[in-house]
């Protein structure tokens, strides 16, 4: 009998199964190499994802930073300078060294706003230049550009408008020294709600411009001038705490006293004065508010000015306020007005009408002792 493992075809049975479970094994093999490659496949597309929104926050980042980072190559582009006709730009508030290169390079001035950009960087002083609109040069150097800029020469004008002028003087100041007209301040007054002159003034905007310094610059208009003057007075009664309603007979009060006091230390007094008047049921007596409604100086007055009842602003004849302010009061009758002194004077003179010294008294015999000494001193002054 053959030995069972001696016959051959038994001898090569045992290789087939062998070879089936290899040919599995590769199958699997093939379908996991399969399923890792689109692990693969699919891991990378979203790292991909994220390196690209990376890379694009942080080229938004860097695009917002670069308008004040020198460019290179043809983007630094300059003129040779020196410039030909003249420009007109604004430099708007807050604007960085980049946003002043785009707008000179759009109004032609600098060739690109990387050629700014670098001149700016290089002056140390480019960091003080104001707002404004400026005239340069088209086709200018940007270096020369922003040496004209650092000189902080703007194409505006200043006026300045004194504490205690009246309406008309105002117009006649900003005709003067602007370019506005005072037929187009005249103009404008007409129309109060253009400006923000509020209700209560019924109108009427004496009192409501505020005196101060203002900068009126190329374009800007009567309206533009007058809404910034009733919005800085606005301001100042705001800051003052006086309430809203209020506002109207605060700067009637607050002109009389711009008109009538001298020193500083005098208004709060005047304040209280009026005040006590007031109260009292007394006629007011004002001097200025006889003249402001005849139109003509203080200095001027006479006995029949001041018995004239058709004047709604003789102060002699009628009781309480004026109609309407007589001037444009500062900042420090407006606060006196809000705060006025503590006593209990009910008359006040000037005694000496070169230094403007005022003695303020709480009865009639002593008001008319020093309106004694004020009779000698114009003798003797030759008043």
């Amino acid at each position: 009998m053959t030995d069972l493992f001696e016959h051959p075809a038994l001898q090569e049975a045992p290789a087939a199964p062998t070879r089936r479970r290899s040919a599995a094994s590769r199958r699997a093999a093939a379908k996991r190499k399969r399923r890792r490659r689109q692990r693969t496949a699919v891991v990378l597309v979203v790292v991909l994802a994220f390196v690209g929104a990376g890379a694009y926050l942080l080229w938004d980042r860097m695009d917002s930073l670069v308008g004040d980072l020198p460019f290179i190559g043809s983007q630094n582009e300059d003129y040779p300078g020196p410039g030909g006709e003249p420009v007109e730009v604004v430099i708007p508030e807050g604007a960085t060294g980049g946003q002043m290169g785009t707008v000179l390079q759009e109004a032609g001035v600098v060739a690109s706003v990387g050629a700014f950009t670098d001149a700016f960087g290089q002056n140390p002083a480019a960091a003080g230049i104001q707002p404004g609109t400026y005239q340069l040069q088209a086709e200018m150097k940007a270096s020369d550009a922003v040496a004209a800029l650092v000189k902080n020469e703007k194409l505006q004008t200043n006026v300045t408008i004194p504490e205690g002028y009246t309406v008309a003087q105002i117009v006649d100041k900003v005709g003067s020294v602007t370019e506005i007209t005072p037929k187009q301040l005249e103009k404008a007054l007409e129309d109060p709600e253009s400006f923000g002159l509020p209700k209560q003034a019924d109108g009427n905007a004496e009192g409501w411009l505020f005196p101060k310094t203002y900068t009126v610059q190329p374009g800007d208009d009567a309206t533009t001038l007058l809404t910034a003057m009733v919005k800085q007075t606005k301001h100042e009664l705001e800051a003052a705490g006086i309430d809203e309603a209020d506002w109207e007979d605060a700067l009637i009060k607050a002109s009389l006293i711009e008109r009538e006091a001298r020193a500083a230390e005098d208004r709060p007094k005047m304040a209280r004065a009026i005040e006590n008047r007031l109260d009292r049921g007394m006629t007011l007596d004002i001097d200025a508010a006889v003249a402001y409604g005849l139109g003509k100086p203080g200095t001027q007055l006479t006995n029949d000015d001041k018995a004239d009842t058709s004047n709604k602003y003789n102060l002699y004849k009628h009781l309480g306020l004026p109609p309407t302010p007589i001037s444009n009061p500062g900042a420090s009758s407006i606060e006196a007005v809000a705060n006025p002194a503590d006593g209990d004077w009910i008359f006040w003179v000037a005694v000496n009408l070169d230094t403007g010294e005022t003695k303020f008294s709480e009865t009639y015999e002593q008001h008319q002792r020093y309106v004694d000494e004020l009779r000698a001193w114009e003798e003797k002054n030759g008043y």
